[in-house]
């Protein structure tokens, strides 16, 4: 699954300022990915799924827009599908 910026306001070109995360690590729903820092505010990128970070395409100092690739993940599934399967 490739996860990208999701919508963060009017801003162009936020530049990473922290990669919070590695390649191997397991990530769960809502924990955060990265941090970008726009000329008000500082913010945290969560994951929109949990599973295991397979590559991370960004570096600190790369400047995001909305819709940039962060990272990729492996055996992702969202959190809905998590709750619905059987157990």
């Amino acid at each position: 699954m490739d996860v990208k910026v999701p919508d963060i306001g009017d801003f162009d070109e936020v530049p990473v300022i922290g990669i919070l995360v590695s390649v191997g690590d397991t990530v769960a729903v809502e924990d955060p990915l990265v941090e970008l820092e726009s000329d008000k505010a500082t913010m945290e990128v969560p994951s929109p799924a949990a599973g295991v970070v397979k590559e991370i395409k960004v570096a600190v100092g790369d400047n995001l827009s909305e819709g940039s690739l962060i990272l990729v993940l492996e055996g992702a599934a969202s959190e809905a599908a998590i709750e619905a399967a059987p157990a």
